[in-house]
């Protein structure tokens, strides 16, 4: 397989940035707020915690900052248009919880909105905010999970129910097929005699 060797520059490496979006909430001033996020992924796994990273222009930062608890909703394919409008304006000058017509509820923190019609929502307590230059890259533990219970299967979260979808090439991705279950297809690997 030839290779072309690619420039670094002011983008992310190519498919680094392959995750799942995110809309980010906190209450600034006396009212939620939420940013869309595609820079976020799994930090920990015990204590479970999460990490974002956002520019230090972002309106929602300053609610994140002020209460250091914030909310991590992940919007299905239904919520494209949504979504996608919480990047592009800012909550300063747009209410987008009305824009959008979310539905806001709140689990035991009243700092950390939470969307009812995004599938899963997490509540995190910030753990730490490190500058990175371009971003802020805020790290979080998560507090309390919220599942849509028709987005369950055996009472676990389902993926295929969740549908939520990627950025990733400046593209919107719906998430793909069934491949494989983790810590299972690779065993069928027979090792080499040496």
């Amino acid at each position: 397989m030839a290779k072309i060797q690619m420039e670094i520059g002011q983008e992310p490496p190519i498919l680094l940035t392959l995750n799942p979006v995110a809309l980010v909430g906190s209450i600034v001033e006396g009212r939620p707020d939420f940013v869309t996020v595609a820079a976020i992924g799994a930090a920990a796994s015990n204590p479970p915690a999460l990490a974002t990273a956002l520019q230090p222009h972002r309106y929602s930062l300053q609610g994140i900052r002020q209460n250091m608890v914030f909310s991590v909703n992940i919007p299905s394919v239904n919520l494209l248009r949504e979504t996608d409008y919480c990047g592009i304006v800012s909550g300063a000058k747009r209410d987008k919880v009305k824009d959008c017509s979310f539905r806001v509820f709140y689990g035991k923190s009243d700092k950390a909105p939470l969307i009812e019609q995004c599938p899963v929502n997490h509540v995190c307590e910030v753990i730490e905010i490190l500058n990175l230059t371009s971003h802020l890259f805020v790290i979080g533990k998560i507090v309390e999970t919220f599942v849509s219970k028709e987005c369950l299967t055996d009472g676990r979260p389902d993926v295929s129910k969740i549908r939520p979808f990627l950025f990733g090439s400046r593209k919107y991705l719906a998430c793909g097929d069934f491949v494989g279950e983790p810590f299972k297809i690779g065993l069928d690997i027979k090792p080499s005699a040496t």
